[in-house]
């Protein structure tokens, strides 16, 4: 259950950062509302991840998997360029993912 909240909190803070690209500086409301809401949520959620997981490796994870994501949306969705080296750095994240969370993710 605590991957499915932490899950949950990653996904609200990945949806937030996108809103606040395209907040144009906090200037656009429905974007700017989305923003703060989702990380709002994200914090919540991740709070309560912290009740039964170790920070570290709750941090790496939602850090690792967050950075993962805009950065893969960003490229698919907002024509920002791909290229071998943003690919191996969200290869080397994942990686530093997986191997953080094999020394256990609970306490």
């Amino acid at each position: 259950m605590v991957y499915l909240t932490l899950g949950a909190a990653i996904l609200a803070e990945v949806l937030a950062t996108t809103s606040m690209k395209f907040s144009d500086g906090f200037t656009r409301l429905w974007p700017s509302l989305g923003t703060v809401v989702g990380y709002l949520i994200a914090f919540v959620l991740l709070a309560q991840a912290l009740k039964t997981m170790s920070v570290g490796t709750a941090y790496a994870i939602w850090a690792g998997v967050g950075t993962a994501a805009v950065a893969t949306i960003g490229m698919v969705f907002i024509d920002e360029p791909v290229t071998f080296t943003r690919i191996l750095g969200i290869a080397l994240v994942v990686v530093g993912v997986v191997v953080l969370n094999l020394g256990g993710g609970a306490h």
